[in-house]
């Protein structure tokens, strides 16, 4: 079984898969591709044989929206963290952010955040950060194949993207904030899709509950 889960803001993906695991009773589930607690959308889990499908999902492309705030930022690039410095802005237009989005179209290398799964060494990344221990991380291939702005009012600006595997939407809203002379981090982030899977067409937690409860009477 394939699932398209709405993930919740709050929720941790692992939680998304405890949650599957203590409805269906499947021992084996997974998920294709980790989305952060303050985000929500698309969330590809799978349970059983289908686990094996994970693989593809993950490398497919995904896109989000997300909203960049300016002026500050945080120690997670995220609201989950804690403003660590602040900076002007300065005066600048909508041609002007167009501009310096559509420099991050095509391949680039983008160095991962601290606060992230990935490991060094065997150490998650987020765990080394919560005890302020920083390390080196070596940059990635990551490619953004659409990139559009979708509003600006006062201090905030809202783009969607279209990225491949392993892009950090959090580094790439404190990377627009720089190009823009400025800091930033991301206050909203939804996932709108992860290959052929949509947020149109996913499921929330409780009606996937309510709809197996009936499939089991």
């Amino acid at each position: 079984m394939v699932l398209n889960i709405n993930k919740p803001i709050g929720w941790t993906s692992f939680d998304v898969v405890k949650k599957i695991r203590f409805i269906t009773k499947e021992k084996k589930v997974g998920h294709g591709g980790t989305l952060d607690p303050f985000a929500d959308g698309v969330l590809i889990v799978a349970t059983g044989r289908d686990t094996k499908q994970l693989t593809e999902i993950t490398g497919t492309d995904k896109s989000y929206i997300a909203t960049i705030r300016l002026g500050e930022i945080t120690n997670t690039l995220d609201t989950e963290g804690i403003v660590t410095e602040k900076k002007e802005i300065p005066s600048f237009n909508d041609d002007k952010i167009l501009k310096v989005l559509n420099t991050f179209l095509g391949e680039t290398k983008q160095i991962p955040p601290m606060f992230s799964a990935k490991k060094i060494k065997g150490k998650k990344l987020y765990e080394l950060a919560r005890k302020n221990i920083e390390v080196e991380r070596m940059p990635v291939l990551i490619n953004i194949k659409k990139i559009s702005l979708l509003s600006f009012e006062a201090k905030n600006i809202t783009f969607s993207v279209t990225s491949s595997k392993g892009t950090y939407i959090r580094v790439l809203g404190k990377d627009i904030a720089e190009k823009l002379g400025t800091l930033g981090y991301l206050t909203s982030l939804k996932r709108t899709k992860v290959g052929s899977f949509s947020v149109a067409d996913s499921t929330s937690i409780e009606e996937f509950e309510e709809k197996w409860k009936l499939s089991q009477a």
